[in-house]
């Protein structure tokens, strides 16, 4: 059984994306300690929208499956209003995070 999620993404993760023939998100930098996929499109999209596009010209809501059994490890965190949940994976645990991405990793809308 899996899970559907979503992350909003930039180009230059895009293309990171891209280079792992779709399979994975790339490692986080320094300055960023969690990696937060977001449990619903809605979501996603407000964030590309208001905070990728202005900041970096362009945004794209990924859509991914992720074996719900891994999942449970994570707690569902709501940071504002009844969409806004996701979940906070450590950066170090982000490998093991891909290991589990079930299918490959799609662009379900973009905003360029």
């Amino acid at each position: 059984m899996t899970t559907t999620l979503f992350r909003p993404v930039s180009r230059k993760e895009l293309d990171l994306i891209e280079q792992s023939n779709w399979t994975k998100f790339p490692p986080r930098l320094p300055e960023q300690p969690i990696f937060y996929p977001v449990t619903n499109i809605e979501y996603a999209r407000q964030i590309t929208v208001e905070w990728n596009v202005p900041a970096y010209g362009n945004g794209y809501v990924t859509q991914f499956e992720v074996d719900s059994e891994y999942l449970k490890k994570y707690k569902v965190e709501n940071v504002g209003g009844t969409i806004h949940n996701e979940l906070w994976v450590p950066s170090e645990e982000l490998d093991e995070f891909n290991r589990h991405i079930i299918g490959p990793i799609n662009v379900v809308e973009s905003y360029p």
